[in-house]
């Protein structure tokens, strides 16, 4: 009878250390959900910076060679006309 309560005391202390492996573990996996998507918003929002710097950039090249610092006019030129064939069908879509 010894050896059986023996057994149930060691299979309820196990059963203890492993609730609470799992409410620590479960705890750490919500930290860590919350961090993974603080992280993903973070990297969000530098993409979108990333983008606006670009399209920052691309017009600040576009003034210098109008202004006649540069000397890439061809590079405007096509830029020029992207943006006016981009506007055309912006147009086309306005007018359906």
């Amino acid at each position: 009878m010894s050896n059986t309560l023996e057994a149930i005391h060691l299979l309820e202390d196990k059963l203890q250390s492993l609730l609470s492996n799992y409410e620590f573990l479960k705890k750490e996996n919500e930290i860590l959900l919350q961090n993974v998507t603080s992280l993903q918003h973070k990297l969000l929002e530098q993409e979108q910076k990333l983008v606006h710097q670009k399209k920052e950039y691309d017009l600040l090249k576009i003034a210098k060679t109008i202004d006649g610092s540069g000397t890439n006019t061809r590079d405007t030129k096509l830029k020029i006309n992207t943006l006016i064939r981009e506007i055309d069908k912006c147009i086309i879509q306005l007018q359906e």
